[in-house]
């Protein structure tokens, strides 16, 4: 093995969260290496033409990871066999310099406050007995209030485009009236809505509902932000979520902080570079280092003083287990905390199928772009009276109509052959979606550890994934669902074709890569892995910043949440532990 000089810290995948952490301790005078899996990207490979290739990046999958190096294995309940994942399809994990932060769709909501603080909520509501005894949700440590300055950060940080809804507590015409407090208005008004869009909006109003432009880290117009930053202006190509920006109207880690740490010599990126394994020292309270494998194949040992986990949720709580970070979760007597409470979302919807007389146009949009109402989300629902816990955004997304994948024709229509052609053809325009983006609650049965029989390309054991939908979240997805089909007939379609949601979760066809928990924050270290600074209370000199963290999943994607934290997390780093190495009180 090779060992490698010694920096003071190294971090692990250059995404969102490792590009924020690294950009503060870079600032810091730290001597700073990140490792990244995957390649670098070129500006080249997202500008036009060859950037609208759906088929490459879409159907091939190219910023993805290569699951044939690096895969998990995935059952529904513990006493069945957990089998390999072998394609990409419930959700998609980036490869390369950005991360998933490179293909995602630019969305970038904040997470209600609610969300930030189920338990205490639920108990002062409802009562200590509401909560379900195999539901494990918990707090986070860190309430909406306390992160509304990082969320503010992040929105100004990265030309958030959107509308307010409650500045200081005075609720704001035209954004989200559901929304927490926030200190201020977004950097850039809202991106134009599309035909689809509006139509959403029309319906939804004539209900006495409150729809709203969504947030997201899409410029509506050029903007520079504090750093010197430049976005440009969003052209509503269609081929913008999975896909690179030409414009630099999407904030990613590439345009973002990538050009801010790379003009600084206390800085190195190292791609093709995969971790192994957190090295630890004798006592398993310090790590030393890690180990990884270049390009060559060769192994090499990277010492630091500081190591910021920032490789996905997942590669997270994967490296966590294979480096005996913590203990691992016991899903019968419920001790450990390594692979507890992984959540996913539960969705369902319906798609419109208007009158040839109104043209949606669905071909033109951008990745963050959407219609959306919190109507049904979290507080706004009796969870006594519905018989469910959790809630869902609703909303209409006008992401780009994709030659390939977008054929939507109603119920009853051949499924191959000249009539289904004309279908595609006759309601290609006429047609729009409506979705329930439904949250997911944390249970003792849910959970990551390491699988006993499959191995990867590198030796390791595979995460092993053990999740399935609860009837919580059934009928929460259901219920959310009944409402988008409210909204939908009264637009006044003829036909309103109806998508519930799943009685069981399939890991094959795409859902959202909104994958959550495993190496969870609190305040407890007997019931959470990480504090609410994300710094692992058994070795702290080891950081795991990302979705890892939440101890349950929401009704809202959650970048916005993830680099609220990682903002936080990097400044506590910089101001507090390196004052004081050891646990941040």
């Amino acid at each position: 093995m090779i060992t490698t000089k010694s920096v003071d810290a190294v971090v692990v995948g250059l995404g969102w969260t490792g590009s924020i952490v690294a950009r503060e301790l870079v600032d810091a005078g730290l001597r700073v290496v990140a490792l990244e899996r995957g390649g670098p990207r070129d500006a080249q490979e997202f500008s036009y033409p060859q950037k609208d290739d759906e088929l490459k990046f879409v159907q091939r999958n190219v910023l993805m990871t290569n699951l044939a190096l690096e895969t998990l294995t995935f059952r529904n309940r513990s006493s069945e066999t957990a089998l390999p994942m072998r394609n990409h399809g419930s959700f998609l994990v980036g490869d390369g310099v950005g991360g998933s932060g490179t293909h995602w769709g630019g969305v970038t909501w904040r997470w209600l406050p609610w969300d930030h603080e189920p338990r205490r909520r639920l108990e002062e509501r409802y009562g200590r007995k509401f909560v379900p005894k195999d539901m494990t949700i918990q707090d986070w440590g860190v309430t909406y209030d306390e992160l509304e300055p990082w969320y503010a950060k992040v929105e100004a940080d990265w030309a958030v485009s959107g509308k307010a809804g409650n500045i200081l507590g005075q609720r704001i015409e035209g954004g989200n009236p559901f929304e927490g407090p926030r200190s201020g208005e977004y950097g850039n008004p809202p991106l134009s809505p599309s035909n689809m869009m509006v139509e959403m909006e029309r319906a939804a109003r004539s209900l006495g509902l409150h729809p709203f432009t969504a947030p997201a880290a899409i410029s509506s117009r050029a903007y520079t932000n504090a750093d010197g930053i430049q976005y440009g202006q969003c052209h509503y190509n269609g081929f913008c979520e999975r896909f690179g920006c030409p414009s630099n109207a999407k904030a990613s880690p590439v345009n973002t902080v990538l050009p801010l740490l790379t003009s600084k010599s206390n800085f190195e990126l190292r791609t093709h570079s995969r971790v192994m394994k957190v090295n630890l020292d004798s006592s398993k309270r310090r790590a030393t280092g890690v180990t990884y494998v270049d390009a060559l194949g060769r192994e090499i040992f990277q010492p630091a003083e500081l190591v910021i986990l920032s490789a996905y949720g997942l590669g997270n709580v994967h490296l966590m287990l294979l480096s005996g970070i913590g203990e691992p979760y016991d899903p019968i007597t419920g001790r450990g905390v390594i692979g507890k409470n992984y959540a996913y979302q539960c969705q369902g919807g319906v798609t419109v199928f208007l009158d040839d007389d109104k043209w949606m146009n669905p071909w033109m949009g951008s990745g963050g772009l959407q219609m959306a109402l919190d109507d049904f989300n979290v507080e706004t629902n009796d969870f006594e009276k519905l018989g469910f816990i959790g809630g869902a955004t609703i909303a209409t997304a006008s992401n780009g109509a994709r030659p390939i994948a977008f054929r939507p024709v109603p119920p009853g229509t051949p499924s191959w052959g000249t009539d289904w052609k004309r279908a595609v053809v006759k309601h290609y325009q006429h047609t729009f979606p409506i979705n329930g983006q439904g949250g997911g609650m944390a249970y003792a049965s849910n959970y990551l550890d390491l699988d006993p029989t499959y191995r990867d390309a590198f030796g390791r054991p595979m995460l092993r994934m053990t999740f399935d939908f609860n009837e919580n979240e059934q009928r929460m997805a259901n219920y959310a669902t009944d409402q988008c089909e409210r909204i939908g007939k009264a637009t006044g379609a003829k036909v309103v074709a109806k998508r519930s949601a799943p009685k069981q979760y399939d890991i094959v066809p795409y859902q959202s890569t909104h994958n959550t928990g495993g190496a969870i924050m609190g305040v407890d270290p007997s019931q959470s892995a990480i504090n609410s600074y994300l710094q692992s209370w058994d070795v702290p000199n080891v950081f795991a910043v990302g979705a890892n963290a939440f101890p349950q999943n929401a009704g809202k994607n959650p970048t916005g949440p993830l680099a609220a934290l990682a903002y936080r997390t990097a400044h506590a780093i910089r101001h507090r532990y390196l004052k004081a190495p050891g646990l941040i009180s």
